[in-house]
């Protein structure tokens, strides 16, 4: 174990960026506020066009105090960020499976096992994007919702990458060209948004420790906003060339409100990589 949480202490120092770099205490329009002028989060939920609006500043909830180090038999620390107060998911999708009841097949386990190397010069340490779900977890790098009739964009501050999800009723591509971040297309079920992406390549990991996909690889996404403040989302992976079923993981995402997402350019800040390729 100790072997696995050193790794993952390396891949995670790769990993930082300007995460402080939210333009900050800018006032939103349409904002609720309390009587002392500050955001009011357990508002209802803005709507647009009869649904729930998820345009914001959001970010991952924090894991309780010790779910990290208890996890992961470790005391984890970082210069700059506290990857304690990060989500369990982002450093392992299949954290929640007992020991030997892990989705991921034996032939791709075996693969895994031997990666350890590529991992460590994996996607974030090249400055290249951290994929799907691993962008949406990664607690101190926010992520921002456009939405639009027919069309919602997430801008992605960790990787300055973005996704456009077409909800004007279109279908996913039939073969489509493989891309970093896959194809999306959102419906709404209720106050729910459904989002189903596919068309990925197979470079990038599902989370920090590297858990790989195929280019078979779908998600489904469901985004629900239950207040102002909260966004619920679930995203269940399915991969039949990589892991045995489908799994889900849950996390709830915060408003930062006031705020907003910079320009954040991985070639330009990284500092790590001279470093490290010396161990």
């Amino acid at each position: 174990m100790s072997g696995r949480v050193t790794r993952l202490s390396a891949l995670f120092a790769a990993t930082l960026l300007c995460a402080d770099g939210q333009w900050l205490n800018y006032p939103a329009r349409g904002t609720p506020r309390s009587p002392d002028g500050k955001p009011n989060l357990s508002a209802r939920a803005p709507r647009a066009n009869g649904k729930p609006d998820l345009s914001g500043v959001w970010e991952t909830q924090s894991a309780p105090p010790g779910e990290n180090e208890r996890l992961f038999d470790a005391s984890l620390n970082a210069l700059g960020d506290d990857p304690r107060d990060f989500s369990k998911y982002f450093f392992n999708v299949l954290v929640d499976f007992k020991t030997g009841e892990s989705p991921l097949r034996p032939e791709a386990a075996e693969s895994f096992g031997k990666q350890d190397a590529r991992r460590d010069a994996g996607p974030g340490r090249l400055c290249l994007p951290m994929g799907l779900p691993h962008a949406e977890l990664f607690n101190y790098s926010p992520f921002k919702i456009v939405q639009t009739t027919g069309l919602i964009v997430v801008l992605y501050e960790a990787d300055n990458t973005h996704r456009q999800i077409y909800t004007d009723g279109r279908k996913l591509p039939v073969d489509p060209q493989p891309s970093w971040l896959g194809y999306s297309v959102g419906h709404w079920e209720g106050d729910t948004l459904v989002v189903d992406t596919a068309g990925f390549n197979d470079k990038s990991s599902l989370d920090l420790m590297g858990h790989p996909h195929s280019e078979d690889l779908r998600i489904q996404e469901r985004f629900h906003r239950r207040d102002f403040g909260h966004l619920d989302l679930s995203v269940t992976i399915e991969d039949p060339k990589v892991y045995t079923r489908s799994f889900t993981i849950k996390v709830t995402e915060l408003l930062i409100p006031d705020s907003d997402i910079l320009e954040s350019i991985c070639s330009e800040d990284e500092k790590d990589l001279t470093h490290m390729s010396k161990h």
